[in-house]
Formats: structure tokens, C-alpha cells, sequence
């Protein structure tokens, strides 16, 4: 075996083995752990969080042409002293927050 071959196979596998890593990257949703504390996180910029809950398994959502796989879930706080409650959806891909709305 020659050195320009060996190069070639071990450049070949590297870039085969980051590029499947990216695609497989792309196709596995965040853990629902993940994007609760990130909500939790923004919430807690406007205050005191009371409660929250979200649904670990994610669930197929469409709008319009647009479909993927999204998480729901809850917060309650307390502003003002009145309770508030609000639902998110959110893409569980990305983590991003798709839509809020209170109760």
C-alpha cells in the first residue's frame, strides 16, 4: 500500500464520518429536558416561575405547509400578585419557541 492512497482513504473517512454526523445531528430532536429549561430560563427574565410541565414525547404539528415534530407544555407564575398560565409549543428540533399563548 502506498502513502497517497492511505492519505486518501483516512481524508475520505474523515470527511464521510463529519457529514453523517451532521445529517444525524439534524435528525435527532433535543431532549424535552433540554428545551423546558431553556423556556424556564426565559421566563425566569420577567420572574419567579410557580410551576411547569411540558410533554417529553414529541408530537408530529402542522401549520400551513410547515411540519415537524414539537413539544407542549406550560408555565404558571405569579405577577402582581395574580397567577398566570401560559402554554408554549415548541419545535423539538431546534427548541424554538413556535407559539405562546395564555390560559
Amino acid at each position: 500500500m502506498n502513502w497517497k492512497s492511505f492519505i486518501a482513504g483516512t481524508l475520505t473517512g474523515l470527511i464521510g464520518g463529519y457529514c453523517l454526523r451532521k445529517i444525524m445531528e439534524e435528525q435527532v430532536p433535543l431532549s424535552g429536558e433540554k428545551v423546558l429549561a431553556d423556556i424556564k430560563h426565559a421566563f425566569k427574565q420577567e420572574g419567579s416561575i410557580d410551576g411547569s410541565w411540558m410533554q417529553m414525547k414529541p408530537e408530529d404539528y402542522q401549520k400551513h405547509a410547515i411540519k415537524t415534530k414539537v413539544y407542549r407544555g406550560g408555565i404558571m407564575r405569579t405577577r402582581d400578585g395574580e397567577r398566570q398560565q401560559f402554554e408554549f409549543i415548541a419545535d423539538a428540533f431546534t427548541g424554538s419557541v413556535l407559539d405562546v399563548y395564555p390560559l
